[in-house]
């Protein structure tokens, strides 16, 4: 017996053909060249996705490029406003201090004189017109009027001197301790800037400011 079933040597029964299986059917893959291969063309659907791709990019684009100029011109407009601003406060300051400096060399000043007929007659010491010093020597204050005992050699006291402050020209310095109060009055100037005999500011005026401290000669 042969392999195949049949008596050996028996040649009744013709060999059965052998199949032969193709090579490239068994599992290969086959190779597109790019260079000879022709692309398909994208479908309805592939060709949709794709615009719509492209129009969210394009929309996005104009998103931001509408934002980054909402930005400049936002910073543009508070740096025009923030010059503005510094421009006006600068100027506002110039503007005050000028006043002050022109206030200050025409200030009037402020100083102790003796009262004569109801007129500034010699300045005295600016202690006479201190209420503290005035009332702690013996004295006393009223009406804006400072008087000061006249002590007697003896003892006791003749009667009392009268101050009251005194102001000069816009302008002008205080005359001497002892010299005459010319050209002043009691009457404090109403607006002006008034300075007393130490240089301070007792009434600050110029650029629409009025300010009074210290004590009133009126």
């Amino acid at each position: 017996m042969s392999d195949n079933g049949r008596p050996q040597g028996d040649d009744s029964f013709p060999d059965e053909p052998t199949q032969q299986v193709p090579a490239d059917a068994q599992g290969s893959i086959r190779y597109q060249d790019p260079q000879s291969t022709t692309p398909r063309e994208p479908t309805l659907a592939e060709q949709k996705a794709r615009q719509m791709a492209e129009q969210r990019r394009a929309d996005a684009e104009r998103a931001e490029q509408a934002a980054a100029a909402a930005k400049t011109a936002k910073r543009r407009k508070m740096m025009i406003g923030g010059g503005a601003t510094v421009g006006v406060v600068a100027l506002v300051a110039a503007m005050y201090t000028a006043s002050e400096v022109s206030a200050s060399a025409n200030a009037a000043t402020e100083y102790c004189a003796t009262e004569q007929n109801g007129q500034p007659g010699v300045r005295d010491q600016d202690d006479y017109c201190d209420e503290n010093y005035v009332t702690s020597h013996g004295g006393h204050v009223s009406g804006g009027m400072f008087f000061m005992p006249i002590f007697l050699p003896g003892g006791g006291i003749g009667g009392y001197n009268s101050y009251r402050y005194a102001y000069t020209p816009a302008g002008t310095a205080a005359p001497p301790i002892g010299s005459p109060a010319t050209g002043s009055t009691f009457n404090k100037p109403s607006g002006s800037t008034v300075k007393n005999t130490k240089g301070s500011t007792v009434q600050r005026g110029g650029f629409g400011i009025s300010s009074k401290s210290g004590s009133s000669g009126s």
